[in-house]
């Protein structure tokens, strides 16, 4: 698989808590210049990067990161307020805990509460696949599916471990047609890229594939 097409599919990804703006103006402007599918990275960068791309690269934040705890509201107010400052996605942590309680009918609500905040901008629902069961991952699958979000994304890369080319295979098994799926957290090589990809990866979420291409002069 070509750099150039599996660079398509990355959202370069910078979201350390000590980022700074440089930093971040770093990424936007490897994210153009590579011409990755989005520059994923926090919130409070969110109208300074989409100002300073001026549409040249997709703007990407997270709400209820990295944890997912907290309230509905207030991650329909990040998601709101980071749509407003110009963020093209969201990726959304569900409640983790309130899911292993087996309510899933309010992670399914709080999903569809942010997806109709947001209405046109791509949502991914991150399900931190590290910390489930089997049987909720599938469950996951199938809650995803039903709340109108256009990704379920395997995990933060804050947890004890990130995606797995097995959960990949998964997610994709048990999710609707419709529904895609990102794979983020650990991907250090190309081969681990690709392998997600033909596993069924639609998008990945690292930053490593654009240094690569960077070191080989892409």
């Amino acid at each position: 698989m070509d750099i150039k097409e599996i660079l398509e599919k990355c959202d370069h990804t910078l979201l350390k808590p000590e980022s700074t703006w440089e930093q971040i103006k770093k990424i936007v402007d490897e994210g153009i210049a590579y011409h990755t599918a989005s520059v994923c990275i926090p919130s409070c960068f969110v109208k300074k990067a989409s100002e300073y791309a001026g549409g040249r690269v997709k703007i990407c934040t997270v709400i209820g990161f990295p944890n997912g705890y907290e309230t509905t509201e207030t991650k329909v107010f990040q998601a709101r307020e980071a749509a407003e400052n110009g963020a093209d996605e969201i990726d959304m942590v569900i409640n983790i805990g309130v899911l292993k309680e087996g309510c899933g009918e309010y992670v399914l609500d709080e999903i569809k509460a942010v997806r109709t905040a947001v209405p046109g901008k791509i949502l991914k629902v991150i399900i931190e696949t590290c910390l489930l069961t089997e049987e909720e991952k599938i469950l996951m699958c199938r809650i995803v599916s039903e709340s109108g979000a256009d990704y379920i994304k395997t995990s933060t890369g804050f947890s004890k471990s990130g995606a797995t080319v097995e959960d990949v295979r998964l997610l994709r098994k048990y999710s609707s047609p419709e529904l895609k799926v990102k794979a983020a957290g650990g991907i250090s090589s190309l081969r681990d890229a690709e392998d997600m990809i033909l596993a069924g990866a639609d998008r990945l979420g690292t930053s490593r594939i654009v240094k690569l291409a960077c070191e080989q002069g892409k």
